[in-house]
Order: C-alpha cells, then sequence, then structure tokens
C-alpha cells in the first residue's frame, strides 16, 4: 500500500511540484517534491524491513 500511495504521488501532478531536477523525457522529470516522496517511502520500507526482522527473532 505505501508503494501504491507513492507511485500515484510521483505520477500525479499537483501545486508546487518544484523545478525540474532530472529530466527523464520531455514530458516527464524528477521534480523537487519529488525527492520528499521518495525519502519518505524509503523511511517507510526501512521500517518495515526492521519490523519484521525483529519480529523474526
Amino acid at each position: 500500500m505505501l508503494t501504491a500511495f507513492a507511485a500515484l504521488l510521483l505520477t500525479g501532478r499537483y501545486f508546487n511540484e518544484g523545478p525540474v531536477l532530472v529530466s527523464l523525457s520531455e514530458t516527464h522529470g524528477l521534480h523537487k517534491g519529488d525527492v520528499f516522496v521518495i525519502t519518505g517511502w524509503a523511511a517507510g520500507m526501512l521500517s518495515l524491513t526492521g519490523l519484521l526482522l525483529v519480529r523474526r527473532r
């Protein structure tokens, strides 16, 4: 579910996306606001991995 929400935020258009940091094509790129979404997704995935590792012990 976390990945689905992150994908929706990355592919959607929202107000104040910020400047394009990396152009992927003429119409697509990585915006400054996308870095926040990717960082949040990575933190969430690390948290879930930590919970799984603790549960297995």
